[in-house]
């Protein structure tokens, strides 16, 4: 039978609708908030990674509008060419000065950081050992690079430390997520640091949903754990989540960051951050150097409301002391039905299928923000009750 790519995609997506594994994205008709837009009506969100409430926050709109008009909209080209602006080193700077290292690079994004990063660091010689759950762009790195790539199950030091040992790799690198974004616990990064010096490694964190939420004033799941990005520990944090803004970050010691600066493609390769978002990036920044630790004490408050909230109504929320409060539903379809009926009561909570998440493991990804209130917490958990109890 002759194959053509129009048969093929055809019955793949019918394939994925059948298992109802289709995606389809939904318009929001307002600025991210604990309150959107959507289809036309105001609903509570729970399904952003705005942690701290800065997307829509004035200042970060000033700086990113100032910028626009001091800098221009763009920045014109790649950061080795002419597009590496006075804004982005000062952004580097200050981004190195607060997480405690010696320097730092800007990225367009976390995953082609992270890309960058495993190809950079990972030769032919040597390994990638990393958590079986961490984020695609992870995963996606060590598949792309020349090295041999591991995998040891979620949170397994004894599993990593069996890899290992058994590797016959001149170099390893130790890959994980700092937060997982889908489960919302917390990597064993003191254990993991020690097999990298064990090891011959280096250490990689992705400390997208740590950054600017867990540690003193925000400085991260590493600085959580008494740990910086110095040595052999290398750090990658976005910019568009608890910060505000967008855009990436790898931070280390000089010689990694030079190393990076050489040889990373999708650093080297692709055009400047534009200045609004460098712009807002330092607002951000600024923001969680004078109020993080507020910021973070009212998150603290709601995640501990949720969970005792929950616990009394019965609701088995996974163990996670995060901003990340996933619900495991299990079949994709029930998700589906759960997340519908949350929105058709003005809750928005999107619900996580395979792939992202394992079969079986379909789930409600709840987030929480410092801007939630305790009544917007009640409203959810009220109206998760009703909705568990339709989609049986």
């Amino acid at each position: 039978m002759q194959h053509t790519w129009r048969a093929d995609l055809a019955a793949q997506h019918h394939s994925r609708r059948a298992s109802n594994h289709w995606r389809e994205r939904i318009d929001v008709g307002s600025a991210q908030s604990t309150k959107v837009i959507v289809g036309g009506r105001s609903v509570l969100n729970f399904s952003s990674n705005d942690y701290l409430g800065l997307a829509s926050h004035p200042q970060l709109g000033r700086a990113a509008a100032d910028a626009v008009a001091q800098w221009g909209a763009g920045s014109g080209a790649s950061h080795l060419v002419c597009g590496h602006l006075d804004l982005h080193s000062t952004l580097e700077r200050e981004i190195a000065e607060f997480v405690g290292a010696e320097r730092a690079l800007l990225f367009s994004n976390g995953y082609m950081a992270n890309l960058g990063i495993c190809a950079a660091f990972a030769e032919k010689r040597d390994a990638i050992v990393q958590d079986k759950l961490n984020h695609a762009s992870l995963i996606d790195g060590g598949r792309l690079s020349l090295a041999h790539s591991y995998r040891y199950r979620h949170l397994s030091v004894s599993h990593a430390a069996a890899i290992l040992q058994r590797s016959e790799a001149a170099r390893h690198l130790i890959v994980s997520d700092g937060v997982f974004s889908m489960d919302g616990d917390v990597a064993p990064l003191t254990n993991l640091s020690a097999l990298a010096d064990a090891y011959n490694g280096l250490l990689i964190v992705d400390d997208a949903h740590g950054f600017g939420v867990l540690g003193d004033q925000g400085r991260g799941t590493l600085n959580e754990q008494g740990l910086r990005p110095r040595g052999n520990v290398l750090l990658m944090a976005t910019l568009g989540k608890a910060l505000g803004s967008f855009g990436a970050f790898v931070a280390g010691d000089a010689l990694l960051i030079d190393h990076l600066l050489q040889t990373a493609r999708s650093y080297i390769y692709t055009t400047a951050l534009p200045p609004s978002a460098v712009s807002a990036s330092l607002a951000g920044l600024h923001l969680i150097k004078e109020a993080g630790s507020d910021l973070q004490i009212r998150l603290r408050k709601n995640i501990d409301y949720l969970r005792a909230a929950a616990a009394e109504l019965g609701l088995n929320f996974e163990s996670s002391n995060t901003a990340i409060q996933p619900i495991i539903i299990g079949a994709p379809q029930r998700a589906l039905e759960v997340s519908e009926r949350l929105r058709r009561d003005g809750v928005w909570v999107v619900a996580i299928r395979p792939p992202t998440v394992p079969v079986g493991s379909s789930r409600l990804r709840v987030t929480l923000s410092a801007n939630h209130t305790f009544n917007d917490i009640d409203v959810l958990l009220q109206s998760l009750m009703v909705a568990l109890g339709e989609a049986q």
